[in-house]
């Protein structure tokens, strides 16, 4: 069995795309996933399952949640040993920022960085991000909800799905993985 950790991306924001947590645990049950727990409304699940490919079962989440709810919800799986590796690579020592300050940004697939390219870094101090693997770090000290480049890093076009969170959430997250 493998842990995944699933992020739904745009759920119940606005009052648009609402999906109760119990109906996603119930969801994820019905579709086998084992020792399933939800975190905060925003679409975030723990979860186990014998499939051993993130993306097969993202896939089969999107499906589901378009069945169950009647709209499209894009989907971000990880294995656990997968958020364990992005918290390792965080670039931003965690004694550099304030935990509700700072987010990362998950992806389905790698990012080309000529994407990312006609952003400058200059431009956006004193906030800055960093790409990784299959994830964005976004350091914003004057906070999130300020952030121009946090604007411009979520419309940018990144040609994968993303979603973010913050690192009190991502930190969270991997703690349900351990137990």
């Amino acid at each position: 069995m493998t842990t995944y950790v699933a992020l739904l991306r745009g759920i119940n924001v606005g009052g648009h795309k609402k999906v109760p947590m119990a109906a996603l645990r119930e969801l994820l049950g019905g579709l086998g996933y084992g020792d399933v727990r939800t975190l905060l409304q925003s679409g975030n699940a723990v979860f186990s399952r014998d499939e051993q490919d993130p993306g097969r079962v993202a896939a089969e989440l999107e499906r589901a949640l378009a069945d169950r709810f009647g709209f499209e919800v894009a989907c971000v799986v990880l294995s656990a040993a997968e958020l364990r590796a992005v918290v390792e690579r965080n670039p931003f020592p965690p004694s550099s920022f304030e935990p509700a300050k700072f987010l990362v940004t998950f992806l389905s697939g790698p990012v080309d960085p000529g994407r990312l390219s006609g952003i400058d870094p200059e431009a956006y101090l004193p906030d800055e991000f960093r790409l990784g693997e299959r994830e964005i770090f976004l350091h914003c000290p004057n906070g999130i909800g300020r952030s121009k480049l946090a604007e411009v890093l979520a419309n940018a076009k990144l040609g994968v799905t993303a979603t973010a969170r913050n690192w009190n959430t991502v930190t969270k997250l991997l703690g349900m993985t351990d137990g």
